[in-house]
């Protein structure tokens, strides 16, 4: 299950990372699927970072961005405790604006010392609030939050539309993954009131047939019998039937 989890938030992670990018105005320089060249050379264990080439970054496969964002991301946040949907929303947080932002204001939010560290009083703290039902609230004051940091910064004039759409659809993803999301109402059918209407009288309506078949064979006119009876017995019957209804639901009424 935390192995699914991971592969449905990393994809979505991704769709919102694209490909390769180098933007003058991006302080991460040249990135890929989301990982930035420095992260990749400190992941591969070079230094200075400068000394990894661009064209490496280019190069990087989908499996080992997934290597590096289990290791330096997901795991770090410990996201594989968190509540299905709370995972995805502190997950793509850590990613955007690195796992310890992600990770304290995660904390401040349930109330626990803002340290970064993602341990037992962060996880406990979590699990109380998914006890109570709080897991989408949680989930909203975190991207909530994450909004208003990215507001403040001084490139949000530039990236602005991209990180609010993105955290709109996180937000729309990580609450699907909660449970939130509606079923579509059945169009009504048409039948059915009427079957329903219907179905306490059912009763009736068969005495009612046997009455009136039993009458017209009294009265002379030739119409097929219920199971070969006569009209005498099929009147006769028919009001045992009515007033045998009528004395069940008394008795369940009263």
């Amino acid at each position: 299950m935390a192995n699914e989890r991971f592969e449905a938030c990393l994809a979505e992670v991704l769709r919102h990372e694209g490909g390769y990018a180098d933007h003058p105005s991006d302080p991460g320089g040249a990135t890929n699927m989301g990982i930035t060249r420095k992260t990749l050379a400190r992941w591969r264990g070079i230094s200075p970072w400068t000394a990894l080439p661009k064209g490496e970054v280019k190069a990087l496969t989908r499996a080992e961005a997934a290597r590096i964002y289990r290791a330096e991301y997901w795991n770090r946040c410990r996201a594989d405790e968190m509540p299905p949907g709370l995972d995805l929303a502190l997950f793509d947080f850590a990613v955007n604006s690195g796992p310890d932002r992600a990770a304290k204001t995660l904390q401040r939010l349930v109330g626990v010392a803002a340290d970064g560290l993602v341990g037992p009083v962060t996880l406990g703290a979590v699990a109380a609030h998914a006890g109570r039902g709080d897991t989408a609230a949680l989930v909203e004051a975190l991207c909530d939050a994450r909004l208003a940091f990215l507001q403040r910064l001084s490139t949000f004039p530039v990236f602005g539309r991209g990180w609010t759409a993105r955290v709109a659809a996180v937000r729309k993803a990580a609450l699907a993954a909660v449970g939130l999301t509606r079923p579509t109402p059945s169009l009504p059918n048409p039948w059915s009131k009427l079957m329903n209407l219907l179905s306490g009288y059912r009763t009736y309506i068969a005495a009612a047939l046997m009455l009136a078949t039993g009458i017209a064979q009294i009265l002379g006119i030739d119409l097929p019998a219920f199971d070969g009876q006569s009209g005498g017995q099929l009147v006769l019957e028919a009001i045992a039937i009515i007033f045998l209804r009528k004395g069940m639901k008394g008795a369940a009424g009263a």
